[in-house]
Parts: structure tokens; sequence; C-alpha cells
């Protein structure tokens, strides 16, 4: 029997990269979940995670309700959704699965399955790791994006290229210099390989940098979304050839690597070692080689981490609930 009933609560502090991460998971398990967003009030927002209190009496006003019914799946990412999911466990006496992704500062044990990127060195018996970031990307959905949005971009030439530009964070800066590097190299690949470039900046990439990319881009075959109107972002990983990535976020080079398409990423100052660990095992596997101008092909096999964490969930809860949770639909 098909259960059309399970239920699943999203909870994070509302970061888009956390929030993401956890919807992504929760769709390819196959139920649509309920987003919750937290904050913690004092002490817990201070102090270690572990409490003795009801989940409400853990998060501040503002914060939505976590009350009974309890859900069948909760997924958490982030410090701030520790505590509740900790609560939430133990007062639906052991109804609610909980799963959270990135390492949750506490013993994993006490949390039914956690999700680690491998650069991280958290393991366990109850502890899952993927080769990047689980995401929402799905070939469904990029599939739809390029059939709704590709016409509007059928004037740019083949091959046709997604740059996706971060910027500067806590980790890596974005220069002026490597931004006028990567632009003429851009525009080069345009002029001598007839590319067409579809171009995304972020808040992050900087407004003197993004100045700098669309004064470059004005006289080659190009697109850079100005922000206005549906993000093209599934679109122009749909519709790419070759892709280009900035290399301060796990989650879009994750992303790229989905689509198995040639991944190529700008590297950026600063950085960590988890970073580095992250980006050389995906050269090493052949997945993604850093940006210098040129152009080739390869294949392997896309990152495919969140289908598999979602699988893995799925047979968990079968086993738990003794029925049987529809797989979601995949395009193709």
């Amino acid at each position: 029997m098909i259960v059309q009933h399970l239920t699943c609560w999203v909870v994070t502090d509302g970061k888009a990269g956390m929030e993401n991460q956890c919807i992504g998971l929760a769709e390819a398990v196959g139920i649509t979940p309920v987003v919750k967003r937290v904050t913690l009030r004092s002490p817990w927002r201070q102090l270690s995670p572990f409490f003795r209190l009801g989940p409400r009496h853990s998060t501040a006003p503002g914060s939505d309700a976590l009350e009974p019914p309890w859900p069948d799946l909760l997924i958490t990412s982030g410090r701030a959704s520790v505590t509740p999911a900790l609560g939430v466990r133990r007062v639906s006496r052991g109804k609610t699965f909980a799963v959270h992704i990135q390492d949750p500062q506490i013993p994993p044990r006490l949390l039914d399955l956690v999700v680690v990127p491998q650069h991280d060195k958290l393991r366990g018996p109850n502890v899952i790791t993927t080769r990047g970031a689980l995401h929402l990307i799905t070939p469904e959905k990029l599939a739809d994006a390029a059939a709704r949005l590709g016409p509007a971009y059928e004037h740019l030439p083949r091959p046709r290229i997604a740059v996706l530009i971060g910027g500067t964070n806590k980790l890596f800066r974005m220069t002026p210099v490597i931004m006028g590097d990567v632009a003429e190299k851009l525009a080069n690949l345009a002029k001598c390989h007839g590319a067409g470039l579809l171009v995304t900046p972020s808040r992050r990439t900087g407004a003197d940098n993004e100045a700098i990319l669309r004064a470059r881009m004005a006289d080659v075959p190009s697109v850079v979304w100005d922000g206005q109107g549906e993000n093209p972002y599934f679109a122009f990983l749909a519709l790419a050839d070759v892709i280009v990535v900035t290399s301060d976020s796990v989650s879009m080079v994750s992303e790229a690597c989905s689509t198995g398409k040639p991944v190529y990423i700008i590297e950026l100052d600063g950085g960590s070692p988890k970073f580095q660990t992250f980006h050389q095992a995906l050269k090493d596997a052949g997945v993604i080689r850093t940006f210098t101008g040129e152009l080739d092909h390869w294949s392997y096999r896309p990152l495919d981490d969140t289908a598999v964490v979602g699988a893995e969930i799925r047979r968990r809860l079968e086993a738990r609930t003794g029925q049987r949770i529809e797989a979601p639909r995949q395009a193709g």
C-alpha cells in the first residue's frame, strides 16, 4: 500500500542554503514538507543543544509553532534547529524520525540519522556521507525550467556556458582583479569559440565586480540576469553545455555537478581545508576542473547525493512503518 499521509517538517533558522537542502531531501524521499523557521531563546541560543523541556520552550517569539501532532519525518539543518530536533524526537515518543543535515555538534546517536559531506570528519553507525551538498535540483525541474524559459535564450549560440558567480563570504574573496580576468576569459570564449554565455551573479558578487562583468559581456553573445522576474538559475543549468562556477559555495558546485555536464570552477582568494578537500576530491574523481579560459568535454557520474539519501530514508521509514512510500517521479 502506498502511504499518502506521512508528514514531514523541515525546521531551520530560515537561511536559504540550509532550508533548500532540507526541502530537496524531503522531496527526494517522496514527501511534501511543511517548512518551519525558528530562532532560539536564551539560554538555548548560547548553550549546548541538550535540554529537558519541550521544543516549544526553546524557541523565541516569532518562531513557527512546534506542537503536536508530531511529524513522521523531521529534517533539520543548522545549529538553531538541533535543540528543536532533540525535543521533537523525545516528546514524540518514537513517532518522529529525526534527520539532521551537517554536523550537529552533538553525538550523532542522539538523532536517527545525520547526513554530512565526505570532507567533514564526523562518522558513526547512523551517519551518511555525501560527495557534495544536498539540493533542490532534479532532472524533472531542469526540464521544466528549460521548457518554460528556454525560448528567451534561443538567440545565444552554442556551446552555451552557464556562469554562476558567487562572491565574497567569510572564507573567500572576489576581487576586481579576479573578476576582470574571468570576464576577459569568458569574453574570449564567446569570440574565439562562438560560445553563448548565460551569466547569473549573486548579491555577494558586489556592485563593482558585477559592473566589471557586465561591461565585458556587453559586446559578446550573452545574457546577464538582472535580478528581475523569475530566477533563471535552473534554466541556465538545463540549457548549458558547460558550466563555470565560483569556488566559494559547496552548494553551487554540487548543483552544477548534479547535471553531469563539464564543470569548471573559478578559484577565488582564500578558502579553507574543508573546501580544499571538497574540491580536490571532485578533481581526483574527474568531475571538475579549474577554469583557465579553455573549453573541453568530459563525462563523469553526476552527483546524485540527494536522491541516494532520500532513497535510504524512504527505506528506513518503510521498515519503521511497515508500509510503502511512493518514490518521486524522475524526468526522462
